[in-house]
């Protein structure tokens, strides 16, 4: 057997996303046949069967990323002539097919975890959509593994037969085989489904069915939405990358679809039930990360939090002003996120060093604006990287904020737009938040709170007026930036708001 292995992608260039396979499992192969294309984000890379024979296994699908070294597939060598054959050779008899089907029933392909990005070591297995000894569909959804950042969803390789390898829950590694399947399941499954089984006919229609509530092709997430609220799968539009139901999915069809009919018939006469007084739950990587950055931030950092009102009067009276216009044109929304970000670029320019984060005895300031968003998902908070906002208009700001929160959201976010933001906003404000002291996302310096928009009362060239008001908090690291310097911040940013024009207008 012969590694398919991605090469090396040239100078300063550590990533490729795998752009097209030529060839399926099974394939028969020559040496130096193109298999796969690569994109980079320089140039794009053609890889070749390594020997002659049989595309035995693809372990990294359409669409993911790799980096050079790691194993794409793998060619069975000198399973050409073989595949080949049944072409040319006369027509077997059935006793002959019959002697043949055992060898054939033997083969299986392997399923590996794959690559989980830059500085990811290894990931924990959730739970398996399937059971071993179940037929599954290639690029079925198997199983997500978790890691301390993102969720990886692994699919079969192939039609066939599941057999598990690695149980849920267990510590897993790029590269570790955590299943196989066989590649002659499918066939020896389908008569099973197609013969007269009253109670198993359901569950072998290709349609989504629930059972209790769940439905076992669906991401645990998507379970979750689906049994709390009644909804039948078959009635939800799939927007996943794969045909599949995505959270965001299940979410929008709340409100929009007929219960469930199994679920709506019993919810009647099903008695309330009574759980555990308590519960014990293993804490997900995602969220032991989280407990560790954020008591490692405050353990590391000297951080100190200073606060500021601003009233949105102008902000609000702008968006209600060309709210429509500006959807129309851009197909976007305008959001306060768009306000907001201009105006911490903004400072960001005038007051450096909270834009600068420490390492050892030296500071590096930092020439570029990338801005974190928190995001709350389901299994925790997550802050992915809005890249050169500086550049970005309102409408490209709102647009990639928009991209960044469904992908959080869908659990699809990659390596790339998590790591390396310089300064972080986060808007309790969605929660109804009225103020907060937020955390610092180490290394960063700084972090934006904003807050829930109250109206109160205020004095406005002496008479009381109902304005709305939101709280601002600027959390950071009296470290590297002083007193002056945050309330200098917090004060830009508030005037910025006030008076957006002069954001517009770069004064």
């Amino acid at each position: 057997m012969a590694d398919i292995l991605t090469p090396a992608l040239g100078e300063s260039v550590t990533e490729a996303t795998i752009a097209k396979w030529t060839k399926k499992v099974g394939d028969a192969v020559k040496k130096d046949e193109l298999l796969v294309e690569l994109e980079t984000d320089k140039v794009s890379l053609e890889v070749a069967a390594p020997a002659d024979g049989v595309l035995g296994a693809i372990n990294a699908a359409e669409g993911d990323t790799v980096v050079p070294g790691t194993v794409l597939g793998s060619v069975t060598e000198g399973g050409a002539a073989a595949a080949a054959a049944p072409a040319s050779a006369p027509a077997k008899t059935a006793k002959a097919e019959a002697k043949a089907a055992p060898a054939a029933a033997a083969s299986s392909i392997d399923i590996t975890v794959p690559v989980m990005g830059e500085s990811v070591a290894e990931g924990s297995m959730g739970k398996w959509l399937k059971k071993s000894g179940d037929a599954v569909k290639k690029d079925e959804l198997l199983v997500e593994i978790e890691t301390d950042k993102v969720a990886v969803e692994v699919s079969a390789p192939a039609d066939g037969v599941l057999t598990i390898a690695a149980d849920e829950g267990a510590t897993v590694t790029p590269g570790q085989k955590i299943g196989s399947v066989s590649g002659s399941g499918a066939a020896a499954s389908a008569p099973a489904a197609a013969a007269p089984a009253p109670a198993a006919a359901p569950a072998n229609t290709g349609s989504a069915q629930v059972s209790g509530g769940k439905n076992d092709t669906l991401s645990p997430a998507v379970q979750r939405v689906v049994a709390e609220n009644n909804l039948d799968p078959k009635a939800i539009a799939a927007t996943g990358p794969k045909g599949n139901i995505t959270k965001a999915d299940a979410i929008a069809a709340i409100g929009q679809a007929a219960p469930a009919p199994a679920a709506a018939a019993a919810a009647p006469s099903a008695p309330r039930a009574v759980g555990p007084r308590e519960e014990r739950v293993k804490m997900t990587r995602l969220r032991q990360t989280i407990a560790r950055r954020l008591k490692e931030s405050q353990n590391t950092a000297a951080q100190l939090t200073t606060f500021n009102e601003v009233d949105m009067t102008n902000v609000m009276a702008l968006r209600a002003q060309y709210k429509e216009v500006f959807e129309k044109r851009h197909g976007v929304k305008l959001g306060f996120m768009s306000f907001f970000t201009k105006a911490v670029v903004a400072a960001l320019h005038e007051i450096p060093a909270v834009n600068a984060e420490i390492d050892g005895t030296d500071i590096i300031y930092k020439n570029h604006y990338d801005i974190g968003v928190a995001v709350g998902t389901e299994k925790g908070l997550v802050v992915p990287v809005l890249r050169d906002a500086d550049t970005l208009s309102l409408a490209g700001i709102e647009k990639g904020i928009g991209a960044l929160g469904k992908a959080a959201r869908d659990g699809a976010l990659t390596m790339d737009q998590l790591q390396g933001g310089t300064f972080t906003i986060t808007n309790g404000g969605t929660y109804g938040s009225l103020m907060s002291t937020p955390i610092l996302n180490a290394p960063q310096s700084g972090i934006l709170g904003m807050h829930n928009i109250v109206q109160r009362p205020m004095a406005i060239n002496g008479e009381v007026k109902i304005r709305p008001m939101m709280y601002l908090a600027l959390s950071y690291d009296h470290r590297i930036v002083d007193g002056k310097e945050a309330v200098t911040f917090l004060v830009r940013i508030k005037e910025l708001l006030e008076d957006p024009q002069r954001a517009l207008l770069d004064l």
